[in-house]
């Protein structure tokens, strides 16, 4: 039976008693019924049951899911809508007898409507449990390779962005609430070298809808990241879920290839699933464990794990500044950098690296309490000198521990950079020509840290992210900030406002949820002690196909997340 709306009927809006407000023009033909909606709720005000008319009929049917909520098992029956209030929208000049206040839904009740014309029409209301007809497949996963697929709704297609053979595997599937899937395949393994249909079929048994599962690789847009193509990997507690249970110790990560390296002063690294956040193993660094010399950890592009000690604190190492590398989760630790620290610079709070240590790239590490840094460079996988150049910046104040430094190229030096500091408690675009700030961010609220970066090029585009992190157990902060950094023009204002409430400025692609300080990342959120270091990380990662981007962050003692976005043309 074909159905309309009531908003069909009629356009313009007033309220039941006899108030009148401006609404879009009226359809004439339409504009004589006069009714724009009608809704039913219970008496405590919940409930929000919308009627529609059947064509043919002056039939008004408040349409009433068989489950309720749609999302439970919870099933309704019309006892319990005896006693409904109601309320309808109304054209001017219309009226409606008798005044709508309650109905019995499992009756019929007969209205009459006057139009604008004085002409009545009588209709009767009354409700009807009806089957859902929604059948959407939402959400297509398949988590044993990682792979997640693309869902384009009006081509009901489903895209496998893969290269590698996928063969016979299990997938996980959302569908609409009580809708069905056959064949299923969760508990089906299909092939997805091949095109697989699926059928969705809603819980009135009729409606369905057929996707097409294909593996292929799309058109990737001009430039950048897919507007809402943003998907929650991971989130995981350091403590509870991943057993890191030594506070304030875990203030770095290296994101390689498959997994998340998470470094614990003293203690053994632990890496973990870079798709679904599961502690996989753990990497034994020998005699390079210690509380001031496996300080802080971070990874090239090459899937090497890099990891510093902080000098002159590390008496074990003659106050020399050593980092090493360890080739994948499987490697062992072998000396690359070891420079003799005589002006005592304080080194290895952080350090960053662009590039390849295998092949080109460029290591920064601020220097505490200075507006300088360290700068190594790599050529053809061969460290040009063991003693690094130190680079001024002009612009920033003096950082204390609080520093992080990223460059925008893996071979020249010139290139700019980004600086990330406290107490600026900003992220400064630097000349790299000239170490001469360029722009600034407005500062975030001083009462927490800024201290970690890091930058990407992806699809042609070019990001930054920084992260704000909180040290104590009152306030908020510990969100994460990924910026569009394609412009030096719109790198300008606030990321957020004081208390952490996203600015509405366009430089920002995408910030870590935030609700107002009810849940979160950092520790105060999931019952552990602060941040006393202030401590937390940030890292990018390119899918070898190009078409994914992947971006995890970690507050110490709080949480790691993964987060997943993508460039592909629908």
């Amino acid at each position: 039976m074909k159905k309309y709306t009531i908003l069909q009927l009629i356009a313009a809006l007033c309220l039941l008693l006899g108030g009148c407000q401006d609404v879009e023009t009226v359809v004439p033909d339409v504009a004589a019924v006069g009714i724009s909606s009608i809704t039913a709720t219970f008496e405590d005000g919940s409930g929000n049951f919308k009627g529609i008319v059947e064509e043919g009929k002056n039939e008004i049917i408040i349409v009433i899911p068989y489950y309720y909520p749609e999302n439970t098992d919870n099933v309704m029956t019309m006892d319990k809508f005896t006693n409904m209030r109601m309320s309808a929208s109304l054209a001017d000049n219309v009226t409606i007898s008798p005044a709508l206040l309650y109905m019995d839904l499992t009756k019929e009740n007969v209205v009459t409507v006057k139009n604008q014309r004085k002409e009545s029409n009588r209709y009767i209301v009354k409700g009807e449990i009806r089957k859902s007809t929604a059948c959407l497949l939402e959400e297509f996963n398949l988590p044993g390779l990682g792979i997640s697929g693309v869902i384009d709704q009006d081509k009901k297609t489903v895209s496998l962005v893969s290269t590698d053979n996928i063969g016979e595997v299990l997938a996980d599937v959302t569908l609409s609430y009580h809708a069905t899937i056959s064949p299923d395949p969760r508990t089906v393994a299909l092939n997805y070298d091949e095109d697989v249909q699926l059928t969705v079929t809603a819980h009135d048994g009729v409606t369905r809808s057929v996707y097409t599962v294909q593996k292929r690789l799309p058109e990737k847009l001009n430039v950048g990241i897919r507007k809402g193509s943003v998907k929650e990997l991971f989130i995981k507690k350091l403590n509870a879920d991943l057993g890191i249970t030594t506070a304030n110790l875990t203030g770095g990560m290296a994101a390689i290839g498959k997994y998340i390296v998470l470094n614990t002063r003293a203690e053994k690294s632990i890496y973990i699933d870079a798709k679904t956040g599961e502690k996989v193993g753990e990497i034994d660094l020998g005699a390079i464990t210690g509380n001031l010399i496996n300080f802080n950890t971070t990874g090239d592009e090459a899937g090497n794990i890099l990891i510093c000690n902080l000098s002159p604190n590390d008496g074990a190492n003659n106050k020399y500044f050593k980092i090493w590398k360890i080739a994948g989760v499987t490697g062992t630790p072998q000396e690359l950098i070891s420079y003799e620290n005589t002006p005592q610079y304080e080194l290895g709070r952080k350090f960053s690296v662009r590039g390849s240590v295998d092949g080109d790239a460029i290591i920064t590490a601020p220097i505490v309490n200075t507006t300088a840094f360290a700068r190594w460079t790599i050529v053809g996988g061969q460290v040009t000198s063991q003693t690094p150049e130190i680079v001024t910046v002009t612009g920033p104040t003096v950082w204390g521990l609080h520093c992080d430094v990223i460059y925008t190229s893996a071979t020249d030096v010139n290139s700019d950079y980004f600086v990330v500091s406290y107490a600026d408690n900003t992220a400064a675009w630097v000349n790299g020509a000239t170490n001469v700030t360029r722009q600034k961010l407005d500062p975030l609220n001083t009462n927490f840290y800024c201290n970690t970066v890091d930058y990407v090029e992806f699809n042609k585009g070019k990001y930054m992210s920084y992260a704000w992190v909180n040290p104590w157990t009152w306030g908020d902060a510990d969100r994460v900030f990924m910026l569009n950094v394609s412009s030096l023009a719109n790198y300008t204002g606030a990321v957020a406002t004081e208390w952490g409430w996203d600015s509405g400025n366009p430089v920002v692609e995408w910030a870590s949820p935030y609700d107002g300080g009810v849940t979160g990342f950092g520790p105060k959120y999931i019952g552990q002690p602060a941040n006393g270091n202030g401590t937390a990380d940030v890292a990018f990662r390119v899918s070898d196909n190009g078409y994914y981007l992947y971006l995890y962050f970690m507050f110490t003692n709080g949480c790691i997340a993964g987060y997943q976005f993508d460039c592909i043309d629908l």
